[in-house]
This record gives C-alpha cells, structure tokens and sequence, in this order.
C-alpha cells in the first residue's frame, strides 16, 4: 500500500469540473469520476447528459453513486497531504537569525512562540503546552517572544522587575520598594505602561508632524529655485531682445554716418559688436553664477532636510514598535529615550533667497550706452572738426521772413515778435508760416553751420530747396523740398521725414549743426556740445539750390521768446 501511495499523482485527486480534491467522488458509466454535486449540477444546466471529459451522451440521465473504494482513497489522499503540510510546518518553525529561539529546545532551536514574564524563559510551541494546561502555569504572564529576559530581573536583589518608582522614574523589583525606595511613590508596571503608552502616541504624532513639515519645506525650497530659474530665463530672453534691438540700432545708427566716416563706422559697428556681445556674455555668466549658487544652496538644504527626515523616520519606526509592544517592562526600560523627539533644526525661517536679477539688463545696457556714447563721441569730435572746413558764414534773407519775425541788424538772430508788420508781399517771401530763409544758396559741394537753440521750446531748422511753397499752408516733409527736424512743446523732437520719425534725445542740445553733402544726397544734424548725432537724411536727389530754413515758432506769450542765432563760423564747435 505505501509503495501504491507513493506513485499516486495528485491529478487523479481532482475533479476536472472544481479542479479541487474530490468530494463524494461518483464515476460515470464512461468510467470518468466527478464530484457528486459537480456533475448533477453540470446536467442540470446541460441537456442532454454528456460525460464533460469523453463527451460520450447518455439518452437517459444515469443515477450515480457514490464510488466507496475510490472514496475511501481520496481520505487517505487528504489524511497524507495534511501530514506533509504538518511536517513542513514544523520545518518552518525552526529559529532563523535575529528570531528568539525557544530556551528549553536542546539541539536544533525552534522558534519561540512566548516568552513568559514569571519563568523569564520563551517557549516553542511545544515547550509552551504545559503553560497553556497546568492550572498553576496559567496564570504567569505571557508576552510575544523577547530575547535578554534576564534584564527584567533587578541586579541588586536578583527578582523580577515588577514596579514602577514615579520618584525615580525607573523599574524596581519589591524587595527595591521596601529598602532602597521605602518612602518613593510607586505604581504597577502595567499602570505606568498604560501612561508611557499614551505618551509615546503624542510623540510619534509630534515626529510625522514634524516629517511633514521638512517635506512641505522641501517642496518650498524646490519651488524657490524653479522661481529663480524662470527668472533667469525671463531675465535672459529680455536681454537677449535688448542687445538684438541695441544691434540693429547701432547698425542703423552708423549707418547714417556721412560716407567719409565709412571706415571708421566699420571700426566703430566692430567695437559696438564687441562691447553688445561681451556684456551679453557677462549677464548670462553672472546669471548662470547666481542660479548656480541658488541650486547649490538648496541641495545642501534639502539634503540637510532629508537627512533629518530618514532620522525623524527611523525614531518614528521605534517609537511605533515600542507603542505597540505588550511588554510593560521593555516599553518602560526604553521609554527614555525615546520620549522626546530627536534635536533637529528649527526650519521655520529657513528660506532659499533667488537672487535678484531685477534690473540686470538695465545696467548692462546703461554700461554699454556709456561706452558707446564715449566711442561715440570721440569719433564725431573727430568728424566735426573735419566739418568745420565746411563752415558757410549764413545769414538770414529778410526778403524771406514772415512779417511777424524780427530778425537783428547783422542778420544773424530771428525771433517772433507780437505785432505784424506792413511788408510788401513779394513771391519769396513765407505768409503764413513764420519762416525764413538764409540768403546763401548752393548747388554743389558741401557745407555746415549751426545754429544756437538755447532757451527756446520751439523751433525748426534745415535746408530747403529754392521751389518751394511758400504760401498758405505748408507740410514740411523731403517730398514737398524741405528736410529739417523740429522740437514742440520743449520735450518732441521729429524728423520730418515721410513719415515724421520720433527722435529720442538724452538731453535737448543748445546748439543744432546742420551738414549738407549735395552730391551724396546727404543732410545730417547733430548736437555740437553732446558731438553727438541726431538725425540724417540720406539718399536724397538735389537738382536744384538749397538754401538753409529757419522758424524760431510763435513766441506763445513770451515763453519761446528767444531768438534762433547763427553762430560765427569760429565759434561752431
């Protein structure tokens, strides 16, 4: 029977229908078992009856019986299977490392089950059996399986540790309580337990509270630095728009330099490059320092903070095993020290500080117009006085003023006067607009001379050709024959070119020089005391005289009273 037992396969102990050991097994008359309510309940659902495995149909439903050898197999089939998993099961219970072994096993140690509190021994479960029936074993205290069960008897007077001393607030045996603690106040160890327990809830509470609290600072300090960063790159795509529109100005600028300045507009759109692209340079180095420092800082904080949560979680586990743990004595013993929560850091007013790159590009380009303003100027000092070879000693054409001008008797000074005087009408002269022009006239070459503006807070200056309108209304624009730039109202500078271009002065100049170059098609106006370019004309056709035009505006009641004055020639620059 036992070698039959043993070639048996667990497949023959199946029903093909529950695929689970047989229950009242019953064989069909194909010769196939099933368990009884399997296969009634198999040929209640399917009409007409078949064997599930052969598929052989049955024209009348056949009665079953339950099959007694076969039966009977089956519970020795179950009895062999339970006693396999009994001894398996005893194989698991040997004591693996860091497990308690049972103290009364003698060779192979299984693993402890209980410890008892009165023995001071821990039990397998078969070494425990006399703790679970013996009348006078049963009342000792057992507890889950703990290891160095002789710490829990005193050193001193050799008992168990069996009291609580609130005055020392330690464990003490009885023998402590009635000598060495004789007038100290004590509770049960289990009384105290109760305490200690509800404390250490609080504390573990207080440790996740605190664990949250690193977490939400850290996930602050994560969004400082994204801050930061986007700040940067905002900071960098507005530089970036700046120096490209400083670029194309720089290259418009020098591009209206006269044609004589051609080299050193080179040399100049060269250093103006230079300068653009080391400051660029510098900000994104400066930028990139910053956010570096930014992102370092918040490492060292978040791995600070990181590591103080991996031990706030460490102290968490313990104080959570400790909570749980149903030994009075242990929880007590190590109590202690781990009441409070660990010394950590007071985060409260930690903060990443994004540095600031608020006006960064402001004093890069304040920095760069600085430098290009000086090159600037050093170039244009240059050129003025190759200019001032050019110098025409102009004066104002009488014949040509509106009445309501006055002009000076060395014809050099126009201003507005309040009264119209009786002039003869003669076809050069202005009617309507209180204009004038000078009496020099030029058809080729080139000339410069300038005119003082100081005190006024309107006037137009520049060049007219000899066709023009000069009666009624007149719109001063290239087209119509006149290019000249103005200023309104002390603050609006124009070019009035087709269409008027805004002009952006850093301050108002006192003295406007007007250079013209026929043949180029060229007419430029700079500020004299800034050597600084203002506007220039270029491209343009002359066929015909221009003469210089002049309007000091109406006074308006005194405040835009002082006269336009024609410097000297020696007195130009």
């Amino acid at each position: 029977m036992s070698a039959a037992s043993n070639l048996r396969s667990e497949d023959q102990f199946l029903c093909s229908i529950c695929l689970d050991v047989f229950t009242d097994p019953v064989s069909t008359p194909c010769g196939h078992n099933y368990c009884k309510n399997c296969i009634t309940t198999h040929w209640n659902i399917n009409v007409p009856s078949r064997c599930p495995l052969c598929d052989k149909v049955f024209k009348t439903r056949p009665d079953l019986d339950i099959n007694t050898l076969f039966s009977e197999m089956v519970a020795q089939f179950r009895q062999e299977a339970q006693q396999k998993a009994s001894s398996s099961s005893s194989e698991q219970q040997v004591a693996k490392p860091g497990e308690v072994s049972c103290d009364v096993c003698t060779g192979t140690k299984l693993k402890a089950l209980k410890s008892c509190l009165v023995c001071l021994v821990s039990y397998c479960e078969t070494h425990l059996e006399p703790h679970l029936t013996v009348l006078g074993l049963k009342r000792h205290q057992l507890m889950d399986p703990v290891e160095n069960l002789e710490d829990r008897m005193c050193t001193k007077h050799d008992k168990p540790l069996e009291l609580f001393c609130k005055t020392d607030q330690t464990c003490v045996c009885m023998l402590c309580s009635v000598l060495d603690h004789r007038t100290h106040e004590f509770v049960p160890l289990e009384e105290e337990y109760e305490g200690k327990k509800a404390e250490l809830e609080k504390t573990e509470a207080e440790i996740q509270q605190m664990i949250q609290k690193r977490r939400l600072k850290i996930e602050e300090i994560k969004h400082s630095v994204k801050i930061s960063k986007d700040d940067a790159d905002r900071e960098k795509a507005e530089g970036v728009q700046v120096f490209t529109a400083l670029k194309e100005s720089v290259d418009r600028g020098l591009n209206q330099l006269i044609k004589e300045m051609e080299e050193k507009q080179k040399t100049t759109e060269k250093q103006a490059e230079d300068l653009i692209t080391e400051l660029e340079q510098e900000i994104s180095e400066l930028m990139e320092e910053k956010q570096k420092t930014t992102e370092k800082q918040a490492e060292d904080l978040i791995t600070e903070l990181e590591q103080e949560i991996s031990e706030l979680m460490k102290r968490s586990t313990k104080v959570e095993q400790l909570s749980l743990s149903e030994d009075h004595l242990h929880l007590l013993q190590n109590f202690p020290s781990l009441k409070a929560a660990p010394p950590t850091k007071d985060w409260t007013e930690v903060r990443v500080r994004p540095p600031s790159y608020e006006g960064t590009v402001v004093r890069a380009v304040a920095q760069l117009e600085e430098t290009l303003s000086k090159e600037m100027k050093k170039l244009f000092e240059a050129e003025l006085k190759r200019v001032q070879q050019y110098a025409v000693d102009v004066t104002l054409d009488p014949d040509t003023a509106n009445p309501e001008l006055i002009l000076s008797d060395d014809e050099k000074q126009v201003k507005h006067g309040d009264v119209r005087k009786n002039l003869p009408d003669n076809p050069g002269r202005f009617s309507n607009r209180v204009n004038a022009l000078g009496k020099q006239s030029f058809s080729s070459g080139r000339l410069n001379f300038v005119v003082q503006v100081k005190g006024k807070t309107d006037w137009t200056l520049g060049v007219a050709r000899e066709s023009i309108k000069r009666k009624g209304d007149i719109t001063l624009r290239p087209q119509n024959g006149y290019w000249t730039i103005w200023l309104r109202s002390g603050k609006d500078y124009k070019a009035l070119d087709d269409p008027p271009i805004t002009l952006s002065l850093k301050s108002g100049p006192k003295k406007v020089g007007v250079f013209v170059d026929y043949e180029e098609g060229l007419v430029s106006f700079y500020d004299v005391d800034a050597a600084a370019l203002i506007y220039s004309f270029t491209g343009c056709s002359f066929t015909e005289k221009l003469y210089p035009f002049f309007s000091p505006c109406p006074n308006h009641g005194g405040i835009n009273s002082a006269p336009l004055i024609i410097c000297p020639v020696n007195q130009t620059v």
